[in-house]
């Protein structure tokens, strides 16, 4: 086999020489050192600047992997099986590299492997490793291609089973008419087979495929789907095989778990987005099936019709619903829409003792502590909704799935039997009243969160669970994590707001010394029969005193005629070191404006605030014990507001304005009639 190329320089992209070279892809050498050679024969200097090419078809350079590729798409349809094999031994080596998958799909190389799959399925590894780089399209294939790698896969042989369930997979989300495709050549009952081996990496690209199939489908295909998974027991097969094996649940098939439950759980978004029809009867029936499992008797048949609505709007009220006189309008609201109805109507008939039992112990309560079956039932069905995602389209990251939905065929109507019976539990606990009702669902909330977040895998297990956290346990809880936030995040937080609170105590600091303070003077005898009064300008520049009288309020700061500019102060001194001090060795409080002007305070609250205002206006540190104090509290204060949970109640901008006080304090109790 010859190949003709022609040899030329490039350099700067001009083609300098050219020379004929013959058997090019029979050379075993490398191509530089074949270059190098060329080079010398004819006593070209550096060969790093000459390259091949060739000279008949298309006139483009040979590469190592140009000449790869030739060989091995070559030797592939060698008729010599020794050549054949060794060359696809070799294709599996470096057919995972780009630039050789580029050149050997240029030469149609994928379709010679999809020819050689259909004859043979072994070089599945080989052709999964080409597509991948995305070179070309999948349209390309075959039924006949699509046979041979799933229906005529060795069980046997595990990794060609594993490639087999990619390529199928890639291909389902390729392109609409390759779904169909692999859709009629591929059965559910071998997918569900693979799911029944103990080879996880199988399971796996099974399950990945029948997600693929699923998300791909149309409505009535799904729904066709379902319909067989659900009769072979696809559930109790991922139940028992899956989540119950030895080995833990990897990642990837963590993500196709929540993906099924997702699909799954999406079955019931119609139902949730669904008002109440009051015009439909079989609605209508319903409604009326709850009251009658809750009050109805024989006796009640002989009633006349008035008599009857006033009775059933009476019952109706008893059993929660909002608007008595036509309890469907409560039902209007999407979500949950007919899903509420649908879930109180499944607890009526699947559990009548617990349903009878509710309303019945509500009915004998007084009406503001009553639990209203209806209405919580609503509000629970919604957040039911909401917690599993009812709805929403399944993530391409998410992986949380719930144990716990692959032990029950309905779910969500189970989980609501158990948690009305809990949220009734928990009303009881709170000692709740109607205007209770928000913030006891906001408990419920929480238990089933954090219970589902433990991964129950039965509902037994979730019941047991549940119950025991019940509202005592949600308050330590909070406690705690309140505790831990604080301890997390209060340094760094503390340390971010200390300068913000530094200033504002240093600011009412001032504020203080504008305001002024009145202070006993001390006379050179250490008589303190004078009292001064000294205030700071509102300018902060000058500091104000002079004399007054013991009856004196707040003298205008014009009325005291010393003062001292705050420049020449040049220090502060305190306590001992004061010069009235050094003959009078007693503990006593002083405040040293300079060297001549001495004031004696008798409180120590005053002293502090003007020690550390004095150190302001000096551009010192405050190092006051009233400041440390203060300071302390602010921080304190902020961190418990900045780390409070508002549970997104927006804060206004601006202060709400404060209500005129009421025209009588009548509804105020009087504990003292009690005591007495």
């Amino acid at each position: 086999m010859q190949q003709v190329v022609v040899f030329v320089m490039c350099k700067c992209i001009l083609l300098a020489c050219v020379i004929i070279y013959f058997c090019v892809s029979l050379q075993k050498k490398p191509l530089s050192a074949v270059i190098k050679e060329v080079c010398d024969g004819w006593n070209l200097p550096g060969p790093e600047n000459y390259a091949l090419q060739y000279a008949d078809g298309v006139q483009t350079y040979i590469t190592e992997s140009g000449r790869c590729a030739e060989d091995l798409f070559r030797g592939i349809q060698s008729s010599d099986s020794g050549v054949r094999c060794d060359s696809l031994k070799e294709l599996a080596s470096v057919s995972t590299d780009v630039t050789f998958a580029q050149e050997f799909i240029s030469r149609d190389g994928h379709l010679l492997l999809v020819k050689i799959v259909e004859d043979s399925h072994e070089l599945v590894l080989r052709f999964m490793e080409l597509m991948d780089h995305g070179i070309v399209s999948w349209e390309n294939l075959s039924t006949v291609f699509i046979k041979k790698v799933f229906v005529n896969a060795k069980p046997t042989d595990a990794s060609i089973q594993q490639v087999s369930l990619d390529i199928l997979e890639s291909m389902v989300l390729s392109s609409h008419s390759l779904f169909l495709q692999v859709k009629q050549e591929v059965t559910m009952e071998r997918l569900i087979a693979h799911l029944q081996v103990t080879n996880q990496q199988i399971q796996t690209k099974a399950m990945a495929l029948l997600m693929a199939l699923l998300q791909t489908a149309g409505d009535s295909d799904r729904q066709d789907m379902f319909a067989f998974l659900n009769k072979k027991n696809l559930r109790q097969y991922i139940y028992k095989n899956i989540i119950h094996s030895s080995g833990s649940v990897q990642d990837e098939m963590a993500h196709y778990l929540y993906v099924l439950q997702s699909v799954t759980l999406n079955h019931l978004e119609p139902r949730m987005r669904t008002p109440l029809d009051c015009y439909s009867q079989e609605q209508r029936d319903i409604l009326h099936g709850l009251r009658q499992a809750a009050f109805e008797t024989e006796s009640d048949n002989s009633l006349s019709n008035e008599r009857r609505r006033s009775l059933c709007a009476k019952e109706f009220k008893k059993l929660g619903f909002s608007n008595n006189s036509n309890p469907g309008q409560d039902l209007v609201r999407t979500p949950p829409g007919l899903l509420a109805l649908d879930t109180m109507f499944y607890f009526a008939s699947r559990y009548p003792d617990a349903y009878s039992r509710f309303v019945l112990e509500n009915s004998s309560r007084e009406d503001k502590h009553e639990c209203p079956f209806a209405r919580s039932s609503i509000q629970l069905t919604l957040i039911l909704c909401e917690i599993l995602r009812i709805g929403e389209p399944p993530s391409e990251t998410g992986s949380d799935y719930h144990p716990i939905f692959f032990s029950q065929d309905r779910l969500m109507e189970e989980l609501f039997c158990v948690c009305i019976q809990l949220l009734n539990k928990t009303w009881k606990e709170m000692r709740a009243t109607q205007e209770d009702f928000d913030k006891v669902m906001q408990v419920v909330r929480e238990q089933i969160t954090r219970t589902l977040s433990s991964k129950p895998t039965s509902l037994e297990l979730f019941k047991n669970k549940v119950n025991v956290l019940n509202y005592s346990e949600i308050l330590k809880l909070r406690q705690t994590e309140r505790l831990h936030q604080e301890e997390t995040l209060a340094p760094p937080l503390k340390e971010r707001l200390k300068p913000e609170l530094l200033e504002l105590i240093r600011q009412q600091r001032l504020n203080r010394l504008c305001q002024g303070t009145m202070f006993r003077k001390i006379s050179s005898r250490r008589r303190q029969d004078k009292l001064w009064y000294c205030r700071l300008s509102p300018n902060h520049k000058m500091l104000h005193y002079g004399d007054v009288e013991e009856d004196t309020d707040s003298p205008a700061i014009e009325t005291l005629q010393e003062k001292i500019p705050i420049a020449d102060i040049k220090g502060l001194l305190t306590g001992k070191d004061c010069p009235h001090m050094k003959e009078n060795k007693g503990k006593q409080n002083k405040v040293s404006g300079s060297s001549y002007l001495s004031y004696h305070s008798s409180d120590k609250r005053e002293f502090c605030l003007w020690t550390d205002g004095l150190s302001v206006l000096l551009g010192r540190e405050m190092s006051s014990e009233s400041m440390r104090s203060e300071l302390e509290i602010l921080l304190s204060m902020e961190i418990k507001l900045r780390l409070l949970d508002l549970e997104n109640v927006p804060i206004p901008d601006s202060a709400p304005v404060v209500p005129k006080p009421p025209s009588n304090y009548n509804f105020c109790y009087d504990f003292s009639q009690t005591e007495q």
